[in-house]
């Protein structure tokens, strides 16, 4: 069921998919573009928030076995540590200090779909890690994944903060799939993947009581309204967070508290919404060993070494081509 409005001419990637989602049914937005400056920001603050396990497990996981990472990345000489989706690289820069006191030849290529972020990131090594060449690329995965099939040294790729949960299942193959299409077999990949838990947990970490995750939601309506001439009311907006432990989803929704309409100038469209409609902004994906299993085996990858936290609620698993 599609609105009955023409579109517009649209130019850039945001303007389509803002363009496309608001005008499908049911309505949804995708999570990659409530990263600018202020959802940075806000996406630093949730993961100090106590409620997110999610960057401590990980961080854990790293400093416990950096001694251990580091030979297995080491072992086949000089490469290239590509990390996608690299954020403020808090957790990355456990293995850039012991690559660099170890004088391990490596080069760091940052990736991400925030510019902002890529730019603090760059500048902050250059201040903590100033012996690491580091040469940030500003992208989509996908855009990404294209940028990898250009470099010539053996790859060790980063996906961390279990960003590959922001896939369902099919996508998640495709995206791993594509990501072993560009790997030669000493390459390695080493991904992160939140688990299963008790579903209170989980709704915590993604719906905390001080409302920085909904302000970080609907950070994506203060976007179109900036960068595309929206007249989003925010404030009629709700943050709603459900999780399915059967399938191990985590959904977020921007809900319409009222029935109201919004107009997006730069795309000529006006967007209404009946009281209590969503926009299904984000998903987070949770695995068991069975899913990965099957995520590697369908994407043909074998997974070698798995590295977990002391609650075993947190993995980080290294693969190569099967």
């Amino acid at each position: 069921m599609q609105d009955t409005n023409i579109a517009p001419t649209v130019t850039t990637e945001f303007e389509k998919e803002v363009y496309s989602g608001l005008t499908d049914y049911p309505k949804h937005l995708s999570s990659k573009y409530i990263y600018d400056k202020k959802g940075d920001k806000l996406f630093q603050d949730i993961m100090a928030m106590p409620t997110y396990y999610l960057t401590n497990c990980e961080y854990e996981i790293l400093e416990q076995n950096k001694h251990e990472i580091t030979a297995l990345f080491s072992g086949s000489g000089t490469f290239d540590l590509i990390e996608l989706g690299a954020g403020d690289g808090k957790k990355t820069k456990i293995l850039l200090k012991e690559f660099s006191d170890k004088k391990i030849d490596f080069t760091y290529v940052p990736i991400d779909i925030s510019n902002n972020a890529l730019n603090q990131l760059h500048d902050s090594c250059k201040i903590e890690l100033p012996e690491v060449n580091v040469q940030p690329f500003q992208g989509t995965y996908f855009e990404a994944l294209k940028e990898i099939n250009t470099r010539k040294n053996r790859k060790v790729i980063l996906f961390l903060g279990s960003n590959i949960g922001n896939l369902m299942h099919d996508q998640a193959v495709g995206f791993m799939e594509k990501i072993q299409q560009l790997m030669q077999p000493n390459d390695l990949l080493l991904m992160g993947f939140d688990q299963k838990k008790n579903p209170q947990t989980i709704l915590d970490a993604y719906n905390d009581q001080e409302g920085v995750t909904a302000a970080f939601n609907k950070n994506i309506l203060a976007r179109i309204n900036s960068e595309l001439e929206g007249n989003f009311d925010l404030e009629q907006f709700l943050h709603w967070e459900v999780y399915d432990p059967e399938t191990g989803t985590a959904k977020s929704f921007l809900v319409s508290k009222i029935e109201q309409t919004a107009r997006i100038e730069s795309l000529d469209l006006t967007v209404h919404f009946k009281q209590w409609e969503t926009i299904h902004t984000e998903i987070s994906q949770k695995y068991d060993d069975q899913i990965i299993d099957w995520l590697a085996k369908e994407s043909g990858l074998q997974l070698t070494t798995v590295f977990q936290s002391k609650t075993h609620s947190y993995k980080n698993c290294v693969f190569k081509i099967a």
